[in-house]
């Protein structure tokens, strides 16, 4: 028996349309402003945050599209998306506050908030980005129990 994936997809699809594509949008407006120097942000770490909210909102569609042909069963499709949802959001706002910090975050270099910064990165985003990537591409040859 196949689990219908309608309500999995429409949730991942919605949080991808709101947290993603219009947050990402709307954080390109401010992009002009980091970059005139009106907004006191790095301006190519807003242009990262904008471009990680278009495409975390297009990799939370595919993965939606996708769900049909998984072999998850409801847990295993709740928590697909939540994982979407908890990293590509967090990549998008970490992003965001790293360009009004005017850090990289991008190793421990023994300030504080850069140091935060990539342990959020790291905690928030590459590790559950991981495990999503990795149950996606598995989720292709389970079968549902």
């Amino acid at each position: 028996m196949r689990t219908d994936t309608t309500a999995f997809s429409k949730q991942l699809c919605e949080r991808a349309a709101v947290l993603m594509l219009l947050l990402g949008l709307l954080t390109g407006v401010g992009v002009s402003g980091a970059m005139t120097g009106k907004l006191p942000a790095d301006p190519h770490m807003a242009m990262a945050a904008h471009l990680n909210g278009l495409l975390g909102c297009f990799w939370m569609v595919a993965i939606a599209v996708t769900l049909p042909h998984l072999g998850y069963g409801p847990v295993g499709l709740g928590r697909l998306v939540l994982g979407a949802t908890v990293a590509n959001a967090s990549n998008w706002l970490i992003t965001l506050v790293k360009a009004w910090l005017k850090v990289s975050g991008v190793d421990f270099v023994g300030e504080a908030r850069n140091d935060t910064i990539f342990g959020l990165l790291t905690t928030l985003v590459v590790l559950p980005s991981l495990a999503v990537a990795a149950a996606w591409v598995y989720g292709f040859r389970a079968r549902a129990a």
